[in-house]
């Protein structure tokens, strides 16, 4: 099966980016093909690379930017959501006149087209966070 799945929660205010790791951690080593993992609302603050958390909790980006490299998953932030969070990479960074980017490894930022054509795409969509 072929599956989008859409995160709008950040990672350490709410259970939906680890409970959306870990499903999208099930469903590859099941053999489903995930098409496209898309960070939405605040959920874009899964992908900055600047976060640090303690040592012995874990660190969300890292995690995705591990699975993502390791099975091949396409992981986007919006760029508007992005954008008023201060999360850049650096094509973005540069057009905004920003000194920096602080995207995590693997992900990229794109627009809302990618999460309809994730829709059109996939056998599912699913979605985790309000």
């Amino acid at each position: 099966m072929k599956l989008g799945v859409q995160v709008n929660e950040g990672p350490y205010q709410h259970q939906a980016s680890d409970s959306a790791y870990q499903f999208v951690k099930a469903a590859v080593e099941k053999g489903h093909e995930i098409f496209r993992v898309f960070f939405y609302h605040d959920g874009v603050n899964n992908g900055t690379r600047l976060a640090t958390p303690p040592q012995d909790d874990r660190n969300v980006a890292n995690r995705w930017s591990e699975l993502a490299a390791k099975h091949d998953i396409d992981l986007v932030l919006c760029v508007a959501a992005a954008q008023r969070r201060g999360i850049a990479d650096a094509d973005e960074a540069k057009r905004n006149g920003k000194d920096a980017d602080n995207i995590a490894p693997g992900f990229r930022i794109s627009g809302l087209g990618q999460l309809i054509e994730a829709g059109i795409q996939c056998d599912r969509l699913v979605v985790f966070g309000d």
